[in-house]
């Protein structure tokens, strides 16, 4: 390894940096839109595209799926879905590429695919971020590498390879200094041709930049930073940030591995080459996008499962689960897919992508689902309307300030008196919940960590050393009154502060009002509104929440209260209490001292 590489890294994730709420475009002028894609293809040669895409996957299925898949009871299909509406409520379904179908009856909760995840060696199909540290970049990331993105970049680079793996110019797999380097990790013939059918299946630059929001023009990254609470500015600079160093210290230390851009060979003739960039700022932002679109946390850690991640989403599904899979030598960690529901021949797989809010799942997966106020067209079953919209969440952030007097007192508290497994950090990001049900209650959690960041002046003298085990058990209760208003007003403030930088955008509506005509906004515009509205309703619901409990402060039972009641000192004193130890004729003052 490189001197230079081993003693140079990008900073912790786990480093704080200060929020950007700066417009992109004017924080950094060098930046511009970028220029409108060329104009797709039409819809007869993109569905002859992805059929020959699917034709290409059903056929390594057929030849090789024996050697990974412990099951696989399904096909890869075209999803056709009408060019246009007649409503504006299902614009979403018309995205949809690629799905799996059953290909024979199958009852609900049968395992439809399944495979062992071989994250040892990455002899199979899973990609775990431990195979890029531990296996494929080790000779050229850092020990203990940690960028901004995470486990979701330390994927994309794992993509990334694959796709250079593909490129016909081969050009690295045929210098000897990254043969062997390329071939990582090794898998058999058969299980290889699976993952490259995969690999040139996946969407490219072109598709994405209508899928996913981290591939949107800059004018519509705007709408969506000023519509939520999770901030894309945030992701994007993580992205650009990550790209940057590996651009310096990995990719431009060797073209040769790690090319700028790779031609895949769809249909297997030269009339199906398709140039795709690689490791650039470009590239790992596609590659990035694809892996948030297509990951599942599973068993501890996020992962890749190719195949399996066809299916599309369904709010009534089931999320994908890891097991024991039989394998020749005994049972294996696997990942498997159950049905959700009774499934005949040729009906579409679904699963369901697990319980986000409506802004994780459009920066996430490019949609909105309506279990998080989205539109109708990402479910298929009936049932579904029950769930609606009961995801809604809006995040709320909080933090010990470095001008707090207390700051290394309260730190000590959180790393050592908070939680084992995960002690909390100075900053914290809470959801708070709109939707069917919610009542606008805050997590306990966060009105837990606020009374602590709150505390100070004269409930100062329980930060000190004797209450230090303590003091974090303290905080799940009022302590008093003071504090309490300090905690619900900076609630309550955080509440209109997150609602004002969504002002200037459409109001919420209901679906029912007549003037609700969102046909002058753009699919990306009527995503961000999804967004915007289901969090303005959580916010609003939370404000009104607090709201009333400021006006109930004088009702709660505080922490000096508590403690003389423990005490048994919480009520008048006479002669005939018995409780407080005085003991025969003793009295208060009743002593006869003889001074």
């Amino acid at each position: 390894m490189s001197p230079l590489l081993s003693s140079f890294r990008p900073l912790s994730r786990s480093h704080h940096r200060v929020p950007d709420r700066i417009s992109r475009s004017s924080r950094n002028p060098c930046r511009h839109a970028s220029s409108s894609s060329s104009s797709s293809s039409s819809e007869t040669a993109q569905t002859k595209r992805l059929q020959t895409l699917a034709d290409l996957a059903n056929t390594a299925i057929q030849s090789h799926g024996k050697e990974i898949f412990k099951t696989f009871d399904a096909q890869v299909a075209v999803l056709t879905t009408p060019t246009t509406t007649s409503t504006n409520d299902d614009f979403q379904i018309r995205h949809l590429r690629l799905g799996l179908r059953a290909t024979s009856p199958t009852k609900s909760n049968d395992i439809v695919a399944s495979y062992p995840l071989y994250e040892s060696d990455g002899s199979g199909l899973a990609l775990s971020p431990s195979l890029a540290t531990k296996l494929v970049y080790k000779d050229v990331l850092p020990p203990g590498y940690d960028g901004w993105t995470g486990d979701v970049g330390l994927l994309a680079l794992l993509l990334l390879h694959e796709m250079a793996r593909l490129d016909v110019s081969n050009a690295a797999g045929n210098d000897d200094s990254n043969s062997g380097k390329m071939d990582l990790p090794r898998r058999s013939p058969g299980i290889q041709s699976l993952m490259d059918a995969w690999i040139v299946s996946l969407p490219t630059p072109e598709e994405m930049h209508a899928l996913h929001p981290l591939q949107w023009d800059e004018d519509d990254q705007e709408i969506l930073q000023s519509s939520s609470t999770k901030k894309i500015y945030r992701l994007l600079d993580d992205i650009d940030d990550d790209s940057s160093w590996l651009e310096e210290k990995v990719w431009s230390e060797n073209r040769i591995r790690f090319p700028p851009t790779v031609t895949l060979r769809i249909d297997g003739t030269d009339n199906g080459e398709e140039t795709r960039p690689c490791f650039t700022q470009q590239g790992f932002r596609y590659a990035v996008s694809l892996v948030r679109s297509r990951s599942f946390f599973l068993d501890g850690s996020l992962r890749l499962l190719p195949y399996l991640d066809y299916a599309n989403h369904d709010d009534e599904g089931r999320e994908l689960v890891g097991g024991g899979v039989g394998t020749l030598w005994g049972s294996a960690k696997g990942a498997l897919l159950k049905s959700c529901r009774a499934l005949t021949a040729g009906e579409e797989v679904r699963i369901s992508y697990g319980p986000k809010g409506p802004v994780e799942y459009l920066l996430d997966h490019g949609f909105v689902p309506k279990m998080c106020g989205g539109s109708g067209g990402t479910t298929t079953t009936a049932s579904s309307s029950s769930s609606s919209a009961s995801m809604i969440t809006a995040e709320l952030t909080f933090e010990i300030e470095e001008s707090d007097r207390f700051r290394d007192d309260k730190l000590d508290i959180l790393e050592y008196e908070t939680y084992d497994a995960a002690p909390m950090e100075p900053v914290q990001v809470f959801d708070v919940r709109g939707g069917v049900g919610a009542t606008g209650e805050p997590d306990p959690a966060m009105i837990q960590f606020l009374r602590l960041v709150k505390l100070g002046g004269k409930d100062a003298f329980l930060l000190e050393s004797i209450f230090r085990k303590e003091v974090w058990g303290f905080m799940s209760a009022p302590v008093s009154e003071e504090n309490e208003r300090l905690v619900v007003n900076a609630v309550i403030d955080a509440c209109q502060n997150a609602l004002s930088e969504m002002e200037g955008h459409d109001k919420p509506t209901n679906e029912n009002d007549e003037n609700n005509n969102t046909s002058t906004l753009s699919e990306n515009q009527q995503l961000c509104a999804m967004v915007r509205n289901a969090e303005r309703q959580a916010l609003e619901r939370t404000y009104i929440y607090m709201k009333q409990e400021a006006e109930a402060l004088d009702l709660k039972e505080y922490y000096q209260q508590r403690r003389l009641k423990s005490l048994g000192l919480d009520s008048e004193w006479s002669p005939e209490n018995d409780d407080v130890g005085w003991g025969g004729n003793r009295v208060p003052g009743g002593a006869d001292y003889d001074w």
